[in-house]
């Protein structure tokens, strides 16, 4: 194994992008127990929006857009595949999710014929450094530290704020917290906007360090993201960061041995099975105990 500090950095760097992706599915499985199987997907769609973007307008101009066109994204599809749905049973919405996973994927496939989009470099960000003796993006120091730093906002605005008291509420009980007057829709796309926000800042830290955009870009690192927010605790924000940054750390020190390198990713699942096999509800969990 030839672990060095660039593998370590970059395996920070990593834990930090998983962990903005991972706060979405934590935050909507929190308050409608439902795994956004497209969060992913808009995650890559954030990308290639750059990519066009930048084509038509300065890099400085494209950014903010490319928020709030993540944003308008991740709102329009809870309120056109999930919001119909809000009765319906779970697998019923599950199907849905998948479903608009697929269409974006595709979207994406029709637009791009499937070639790779070169992602533009950001400046001061993509460049180079020194760090203890390594070279590698700035990008990757930036992230750990831009990542804490939202998730001390996000925490702030869900303990301080009546928005964030209301998903408290939804949170812990849906039909009651309707009962109580709480604006139910408001809540639930809010929670989709905070969590599109956060992956189109993952998806502007990600593409800088790898440069390449392709339809299925958000599918390996949904799927770790995902892994990250069951492995702290489906729910818990903590624990999605907490999951996030073992993942991301763990996966670069395999990918430093030549011999194992190839298992980096399979080490990711095998990590959850062990876990979930000792502590089923994750590394922060609560347990829940159902009323017969």
């Amino acid at each position: 194994m030839n672990l060095t500090i660039d593998h370590i950095l970059a395996g920070i760097s990593a834990g930090g992008q998983y962990a903005l992706i991972a706060i979405g599915y934590t935050m909507v499985y929190g308050i409608l127990r439902l795994i956004n199987f497209a969060h992913g997907d808009v995650f890559m769609a954030s990308g290639l929006i750059v990519v066009y973007l930048t084509t038509a307008m300065p890099l400085q101009y494209a950014i903010p857009v490319v928020i709030i066109a993540t944003v308008l994204l991740g709102f329009m599809i809870e309120r056109a595949a999930y919001k119909p749905l809000r009765s319906a049973p779970r697998m019923s919405v599950m199907i849905s999710a998948i479903g608009v996973s697929y269409l974006i994927q595709n979207l994406a496939l029709y637009i791009t014929g499937g070639l790779p989009q070169t992602y533009p470099a950001i400046p001061w960000i993509s460049d180079s450094v020194q760090i203890f003796g390594a070279i590698t993006k700035r990008v990757t120091i930036i992230t750990p530290i831009l990542t804490l730093i939202l998730v001390v906002l996000l925490v702030v605005l869900i303990r301080y704020t009546k928005i964030g008291m209301a998903m408290r509420a939804v949170s812990k009980d849906f039909e009651t917290s309707q009962l109580m007057g709480i604006k139910i829709n408001k809540v639930i796309s809010t929670t989709f906007i905070i969590g599109s926000f956060l992956a189109c800042i993952g998806s502007l830290l990600y593409f800088s360090s790898y440069q390449s955009v392709t339809p299925t870009s958000g599918a390996m690192p949904g799927l770790k993201a995902f892994v990250a927010a069951v492995f702290g605790g489906i729910g818990s924000i903590p624990g999605a960061v907490v999951g996030a940054f073992v993942i991301g750390i763990c996966e670069n020190i395999i990918k430093s041995s030549t011999e194992f390198s190839i298992f980096s990713d399979a080490f990711t699942f095998a990590l959850l099975i062990i876990v979930l096999c000792v502590k089923p509800t994750g590394l922060f969990g609560e347990k829940t105990t159902d009323k017969v």
